[in-house]
């Protein structure tokens, strides 16, 4: 089954403001690919779209099968929480809680038993090489640590998308490195990974790489690179 399509897609705003205009897209299960373009190009735009985060003003698009369009608002935070997974340039952790209490809150609202979270949380900070601070807080930790802290709660309740929203851009070189290591072993083990961001060497390093500007996908193509 297809992960993501998108059928002529558009996105509006008042005062005549055309975000996204007629985007047709699909992603594979399996895919590594990058979604690169400037600011205001409608790459973050076309992320919340994705993500299920906000819905299209035409067009059509599925995620999993399923029709965002026509799915309730409990439906559609459902659908988002077995099979996205989200991953920012700010990290978002809570800084009053340890690191496997953030990614524990990766699996808050699917229904998963506080022990078993914890448990889960665990495992996943093992995935992500962080299996020696466990109990650190956010202020304890380096910026890429607290990004790989942030992989492992999008990992945690096993999605079959991961959505990277400039997941190096708040790193220095060395700690990019190893995130983009990180999300390539992700999407050895089977995980969908699609980066969004405007570093035009991180596009070109994965396999496929979607160039968005003026709000349509101006080029769609497939690299040598490995995947």
């Amino acid at each position: 089954m297809t992960v993501i399509e998108l059928q002529a897609v558009t996105k509006s705003y008042p005062g005549d403001v055309h975000a996204l205009r007629g985007v047709d897209l699909r992603i594979e299960p399996g895919e590594l690919l990058a979604i690169v373009g400037p600011s205001g190009s409608g790459k973050s735009t076309l992320l919340n779209l994705i993500g299920t985060l906000d819905r299209p003003t035409s067009g059509t698009v599925r995620v999993a099968g399923h029709d965002v369009g026509a799915l309730s608002d409990s439906r559609l935070s459902a659908l988002r929480a077995r099979h996205i997974g989200f991953v920012f340039q700010h990290f978002h952790l809570f800084p009053g809680r340890d690191a496997v209490d953030n990614v524990a809150d990766g699996l808050l609202y699917a229904g998963v038993p506080r022990k078993e979270r914890r448990a889960r949380a665990r495992i996943a900070l093992d995935r992500v090489r962080l299996g020696h601070r466990l109990t650190h807080r956010p202020h304890e930790l380096s910026g890429g640590e607290k990004q790989r802290v942030a992989i492992a709660r999008a990992l945690v309740g096993e999605p079959d998308l991961l959505l990277a929203d400039e997941p190096t851009g708040a790193l220095d070189t060395a700690s990019g490195r190893v995130v983009m290591e990180l999300l390539r072993e992700c999407q050895a083990s089977g995980t969908t990974i699609c980066v969004i961001t405007h570093d035009n060497d991180i596009a070109a390093s994965l396999p496929r790489h979607i160039r968005v500007r003026d709000g349509a996908v101006v080029r769609d193509e497939r690299s040598g690179a490995a995947a």
